[in-house]
């Protein structure tokens, strides 16, 4: 049996803000000889598309998402006696309703799989792209795994159908793999692997020495992450109302753009931002290229990310590659990334003041500061490096395939 695979390489409306991690997981794919088919759901809005890459992704990519009714109308003909019917009775209505307006995508997907002769399609994601991938294996289409990037409760109703099917699937965190567990029990495939996102070490590397905030200058503080409540940017600006009320001088820049392309929550921390009167001290730069992350990441003096909760964090990664000190809060699965104290700092979520405290502390030692970056990139190094997904993905697949 060859050892060079034809891939199905499936991720919800491709290429968005926050897929720089499947990019590079797809490179590396190509770069052990596999063919990767792109494919996704439908293009994301244009706000989001911020990727040097972007533009030959799309070219790339598949889109599968156009709804024909009467495509669909045939295929669930074909699909209730294949065992659809009684997962449409014990999931719900919900369930139901994902699985109507993923009818079109299965058919299109099968016929891709048949045409392209694929060996297997991965889904980075356990939504409705993942229903996707199982239906189409009911119409004799490749099989497919799954990979979980948060909590289960984010991707919709019918897990135990699109978990029962997978031939195996990879969970970013010992506490995902947990919760799953208890959730789904006997409807999980019979592979699961731990395998942690990860981070191109060569591209984020710091060739200049960390240099840490200077007494009497200004703090550069970056963060990254989506426009979106649960980032915590707003308990960021807090602390940094609070830093400044002390004397002590920050400026920083949050990149990221919420979920509409500009539209949505961006407003609220705009408001926000007028009510503190931080506009000379924080800077909302929108959706930017992996480049321009890296670029703020070099020059900041420290990385914060203040997320309620966070299932284990990309970008944390990121600047922990580049030797960068960070300051995460302990929500979700960031503890496994994040040795409080070791490599990096943790303090809980939704306190603008233990924020505060941490950036002053950093600040004023500029040892730790040094200490906590090098521990960091020796960390990510050692355990987050992108090339390990995909060793990972075709460990499995070759295995599921014997």
């Amino acid at each position: 049996m060859s050892q060079n695979l034809r891939i199905g390489y499936l991720v919800p409306q491709f290429p968005g803000q926050t897929h720089i991690f499947f990019w590079r997981e797809v490179q590396a794919l190509e770069a052990m000889g596999h063919e990767v088919h792109l494919l996704s759901t439908r293009v994301p809005p244009a706000g989001l598309i911020a990727h040097s890459w972007s533009k030959e992704a799309i070219a790339r990519t598949t889109y599968l998402g156009e709804i024909r009714p009467l495509a669909a109308a045939t295929t669930l003909a074909r699909l209730l006696p294949r065992g659809l019917a009684l997962d449409l009775l014990r999931e719900g209505p919900g369930f139901a309703r994902d699985t109507a307006l993923t009818l079109s995508a299965a058919e299109a997907l099968r016929d891709y799989t048949r045409e392209h002769q694929l060996d297997h399609v991965h889904v980075h994601s356990c939504a409705r792209a993942a229903l996707v991938a199982n239906l189409a294996q009911r119409l004799g289409g490749a099989p497919y795994s799954l990979t979980l990037h948060g909590p289960l409760s984010d991707y919709g109703p019918g897990q135990r159908v699109k978990w029962r099917e997978a031939t195996f699937a990879t969970v970013i965190t010992r506490k995902l793999t947990d919760e799953l567990h208890a959730a789904l029990g006997d409807n999980l495939p019979p592979r699961m692997v731990i395998r942690p996102m990860g981070v191109d070490t060569e591209v984020l590397r710091r060739e200049a020495p960390y240099v840490p905030p200077e007494k009497g200058r200004p703090v550069r503080l970056f963060s990254c992450g989506r426009l979106n409540v649960v980032k915590g940017h707003q308990d960021l600006m807090s602390a940094v109302r609070q830093l400044l009320d002390q004397g002590v001088d920050v400026r920083l820049e949050i990149a990221g753009e919420d979920d509409a392309g500009g539209s949505g929550y961006r407003a609220e921390l705009e408001a926000h931002l007028r009510k503190l009167r931080l506009r000379d001290h924080v800077k909302l730069l929108g959706a930017i290229d992996a480049g321009a992350v890296r670029d703020k990441l070099l020059s900041a003096h420290v990385f914060v990310l203040a997320s309620w909760h966070e299932p284990l964090g990309v970008a944390y990664m990121e600047a922990m590659a580049c030797g960068l000190p960070v300051i995460g809060t302990d929500a979700g699965g960031v503890r496994e990334l994040i040795d409080d104290g070791h490599c990096g700092k943790l303090v809980p979520p939704k306190d603008p003041t233990a924020l505060a405290r941490a950036i002053r502390d950093l600040a004023q030692n500029p040892e730790t500061a040094r200490r906590l970056g090098a521990a960091g990139r020796e960390r990510v190094e050692r355990d987050f490096r992108a090339s390990l997904g995909a060793e990972t993905l075709i460990e499995e697949i070759l295995r599921a395939r014997q």
